[in-house]
């Protein structure tokens, strides 16, 4: 499962971890990790936290961390639970 989703630069958030919307988590069956893509050529995985102030529609980022990898803030991305080393086929 995957979803759109807007990218927010957040100063508070650590670098290497996310903050995503409990309910948003729950449906993209999000454990830990989060993958973020965007644009089809930049595949990002950060640690993925729960944060009920976080909407449903955005993932929170460090901001810093976001802007080396060259992410604006109010990107579009698609988000979902990345791929297991053993479930790749």
């Amino acid at each position: 499962m995957e979803k759109r989703l807007r990218i927010r630069r957040m100063p508070s958030i650590p670098p290497g971890q996310v903050r995503i919307n409990p309910k948003t988590m729950e449906y993209l069956g999000i454990d830990d990790e989060v993958e973020i893509v965007v644009a089809r050529k930049k595949r990002l995985v950060f640690k993925a936290y729960s944060l009920d102030e976080v909407p449903e529609n955005e993932v929170w980022g460090n901001e810093e961390e976001l802007r080396t990898h060259g992410i604006a803030d109010y990107t579009i991305a698609t988000c979902r639970a990345p791929l297991k080393s053993q479930e790749v086929v």
